[in-house]
Parts: structure tokens; C-alpha cells; sequence
């Protein structure tokens, strides 16, 4: 059985477009795949980057600075919650309760 050549021309310029598509779907996948990737693993290392035992022992010495008062007790609370989840592997807590200790040292 022969096939009409304009039949056939259309079918090849469906078929083409149909592997356009799926060759720009397979690089979006890709490049959210990369992304997805990268992602957690720059959070990572921003977060352990935060919470060192350096960037504690200078928080803690600002803490010892501080004048006695509401702002030093929260300051201590929050060091010795970061201190925890540190000892706990926990390095976003951690980044976190830290934080709250510098900011808590720069109150006047």
C-alpha cells in the first residue's frame, strides 16, 4: 500500500515537533533536577559556616561583655540552645539560636 506523499510530509513534521517538545521537556527536567540538587547543599554549607565553634566563643565573649539584665539572660539562653542542638548535629537550629545571641548582644 503506497503512501500520499502529503500525508506523508505532515505525519514527519507532527513527529518532529512532538521530539522538539520532548527534547526542551527533558532540559527543563534537567535543569531542575541540577537545581534541586544544589540547592540543599549550599544551605548546608551556608548554615555550618554560621555555627562554628569560633562564631560561639565570640558570641559567648560579647556575652560576657554584656551589662547583667534581660537582654544577657536571652543572649545566654540563646548560646546555650545553639551550643545543644551544635553537640546535636542540628546545623540550622543552631545557625538559628546563634543568630538570636549576636542580635541579642547588640541591643542597647
Amino acid at each position: 500500500m503506497s503512501q500520499i506523499p502529503a500525508m506523508s510530509l505532515a505525519l514527519a513534521q507532527e513527529q518532529e515537533k512532538e521530539g522538539n517538545v520532548m527534547t526542551k521537556l527533558l532540559g527543563v527536567i534537567a535543569i531542575a533536577a541540577v537545581a534541586f540538587a544544589v540547592t540543599p547543599a549550599q544551605a548546608a554549607k551556608h548554615a555550618a559556616g554560621g555555627c562554628s565553634s569560633a562564631n560561639l566563643e565570640k558570641t559567648e565573649t560579647a556575652i560576657e561583655n554584656m551589662a547583667d539584665g534581660d537582654g544577657k539572660f536571652v543572649a545566654q539562653k540563646e548560646i546555650a540552645a545553639a551550643q545543644d542542638s551544635l553537640l546535636n548535629g542540628k546545623m540550622g537550629a543552631c545557625g538559628a539560636h546563634l543568630n538570636k545571641a549576636m542580635h541579642a548582644t547588640m541591643r542597647k
